[in-house]
């Protein structure tokens, strides 16, 4: 099983591999995803034991050893590090990665019979360059596994070469579920397939972010509600401010029916002036 903690790859400025935690067993296929071709390329190089990280722990099974780890890794297609360059045939690439094998296992550096046992006689021919996204992903990982001491593949920014998941994934699949020789494969991608369900991890996953500071919560005490200046008092209607004018009475407002059968009552003749008025009295005198 290969297992990678708090893995990190100092750069000139920014981190060149920010902290990234993953893992993937025999038989597994882990699909990584980062944005940045470089971030991807640091992460596939120190997977397969091609760069020191600067902190972290990466292990495969039960080593931790740089050198253990690149003999039982394959890095296939890095741009800029093993990508097969354009100019080359088929058959010359061929030719060249089966001298990289040791010497026990390569047998004779032939690249024809190599063709024809793994049914790559059509496109001996070709140049790099002609070839599909599919059929260049399956050769460069037949050319991998011509070493029988692989059993770890770390494949670089695959979906480059083509934007349809199907050029690429299936095989990766067959490769990690081959009960013959079950591998552990790691595809490190731009972004995840839309479809895509199994393991997957992203790159910076185990960037330490420093925790917010919790606001503190201190009880405010009640403040006197402060008069409202004169101007801020809302007006009242002017049917609130006057009271309310008293009904008339309904006596008052009507007059009263006159009853035909109640007899008029007599007049009440005034009384008599109790006292004569100064001025009349002299006036009667003197006409006597």
């Amino acid at each position: 099983m290969l297992s990678v903690q708090q893995l990190q790859i100092n750069g000139r400025r920014d981190d060149l591999l920010p902290a990234t935690s993953l893992q993937v067993r025999r038989g597994e296929l882990l699909l990584v995803a980062g944005e940045g071709q470089d971030q991807r390329t640091a992460l596939a190089l120190a997977l397969s034991g091609r760069m020191k990280p600067s902190n972290g722990v990466l292990s495969w099974d039960t080593t931790t050893k740089t050198k253990k780890i690149r003999l039982a890794s394959a890095l296939v297609d890095s741009p800029g590090v093993n990508e097969p360059e354009q100019h080359l045939s088929v058959r010359d690439l061929v030719t060249e990665d089966l001298s990289l094998i040791p010497r026990r296992y390569r047998g004779a550096l032939l690249s024809k019979p190599w063709l024809k046992v793994n049914s790559f006689e059509d496109i001996a021919g070709l140049w790099i360059e002609q070839l599909p996204a599919g059929r260049r992903l399956e050769l460069l990982t037949a050319l991998a596994l011509a070493d029988p001491a692989t059993d770890l593949l770390v494949i670089d920014s695959p979906d480059r070469h083509s934007a349809d998941p199907a050029a690429w994934l299936p095989r990766l699949q067959a490769l990690a579920s081959d009960a013959g020789r079950p591998l552990a494969v790691v595809a490190v991608v731009g972004a995840l397939p839309d479809t895509w369900t199994g393991a997957a991890a992203v790159i910076g996953n185990s960037i330490a972010h420093p925790p917010e500071p919790e606001a503190e919560y201190a009880p405010s005490e009640p403040q006197p509600a402060e008069p409202k200046p004169a101007s801020a008092v809302e007006p009242q209607p002017a049917a609130e401010l006057l009271p309310a004018a008293e009904p008339k009475a309904k006596h008052a407002a009507e007059p009263a029916p006159e009853d035909p059968k109640t007899p008029e009552t007599p007049e009440t003749p005034a009384a008599p002036k109790t006292a004569a008025e100064p001025d009349s009295e002299n006036l009667q005198r003197t006409a006597k």
